[in-house]
């Protein structure tokens, strides 16, 4: 089969034959589902250490992982349209389901971020890293650019009701990455750069008044970010352990599953929030380089099949999507190593969780199906 690809204008001609044939035929990129395989992968063996070789860890992670490699493939073969027509509605949607969790949501471990719907519960707030960037896109697809004073005050509204929302339950984690992800829209608009330091500004003005509404343990976290020593074996106790760990483990690192941090259970959350310090440990500088580097593939080639999309939705959703996995990855990291306060982001791919895996897989391959769908000529 011989097709003519029109990116920008220029006009090249190739044959697909073979795994190219069949990749086509999906509407997945090849590199980019390469990288994110190589990342799981690496993933898995961590878990497998970092949970106390719990093999049924393990396999609840490679299901949750298949279901989101599912949700990947099936909307890498959805029109790009169609998901722009059915955005208002995700977004409607996900802000309902999150009205219903504040009325009606099971509460565990102190936070009510779940409803729970019998077999199985869903998290509403995953739904919306998604949907707020889909619908800021959106908003912005048959406007003009850079946004207006007007826009900027409609895109804050969609941005902030669904971030309040969250930030009751309370998760501020979550809270914080789906501002993110709308924000990241706003710039890749092409948002002036006097008006990011007044928004800027904004920000640090707001964390101030927002202090005052925050529960203890939040003000722990940010107090115990600017010192640790201060609590030791309380709020301290996370990063202190992390550094450890991350420290003792050197250049090559003490080996697999011989981390003594993370096998005599002194690393908290060693499992979930705390798994790059468990990569540390083990493998030293090296695998966390390794392992860094594999994300950054994965990220340079998310942005590169975002700059070959063919409108604004499609650019501003997919750069959104290549930049907010960055973030994900970025806020872990510095979190773990006592750069950021510590806000509860997992580490994508290799972090155990469940929603988070699939709505990351399935925000790929939203973007695989906005980089299929650029001019393509068959002949």
């Amino acid at each position: 089969m011989i097709y003519e690809e029109l990116p920008y204008g220029s006009r090249t001609r190739r044959t697909l034959t073979g795994a190219a044939r069949v990749l086509f035929a999906l509407k997945i990129d090849g590199p980019l589902v390469v990288g994110l395989a190589l990342i799981a992968a690496f993933g898995l063996v961590v878990l497998y250490s970092a949970s106390g070789q719990r093999i049924e860890v393990v396999v609840r992670t490679v299901l949750r992982m298949l279901l989101g490699a599912v949700a990947m493939l099936l909307l890498a073969r959805v029109n790009p349209n169609f998901l722009r027509r059915m955005t208002p509605w995700l977004y409607v949607g996900g802000v309902f389901l999150l009205l219903i969790v504040a009325v009606a949501g099971h509460t565990g471990l102190g936070a009510t971020r779940w409803l729970n719907l019998g077999l199985f519960r869903i998290q509403p707030s995953e739904l919306m890293k998604l949907a707020v960037p889909m619908t800021c896109a959106w908003y912005l697809h048959e406007r003009p650019l850079p946004p207006s004073f007007v826009s900027l005050v409609a895109m804050a509204a969609l941005i902030l009701l669904p971030v309040a929302l969250v930030a009751v339950e309370p998760d501020l984690g979550t809270a914080a990455l789906i501002a993110v992800a709308g924000a990241l829209v706003i710039v890749l608009a092409g948002l002036r750069v006097r008006v990011m330091l007044a928004l800027l500004a904004l920000a640090v003005a707001a964390a101030w008044f927002g202090w005052s509404f925050m529960h203890d343990y939040q003000r722990k976290r940010v107090l115990t970010f600017l010192n640790p020593q201060t609590d030791p074996l309380g709020a301290g106790y996370h990063i202190i352990q992390s550094q450890i760990a991350i420290g003792s483990g050197g250049v090559f690192g003490k080996g697999w599953m011989n981390g003594s941090q993370a096998q005599l259970e002194f690393l908290p959350e060693r499992s979930t929030d705390f798994v790059f310090a468990v990569v540390g440990e083990e493998f030293g500088l090296l695998g966390l380089l390794l392992l860094l580097l594999l994300y950054l593939f994965v990220v340079a080639r998310a942005i590169y099949l975002a700059t070959q999309t063919q409108d604004t939705f499609a650019r501003l959703l997919a750069g959104s999507i290549a930049l907010t996995f960055f973030v994900y990855v970025l806020i872990n990291a510095g979190m773990v190593t006592g750069l950021l306060p510590v806000v509860g982001v997992p580490l994508p791919l290799v972090s155990y969780g469940g929603s988070s895996v699939v709505t990351l897989l399935a925000g790929f391959g939203i973007l695989m199906a906005l980089y299929s769908r650029r001019k393509l000529v068959g002949s």
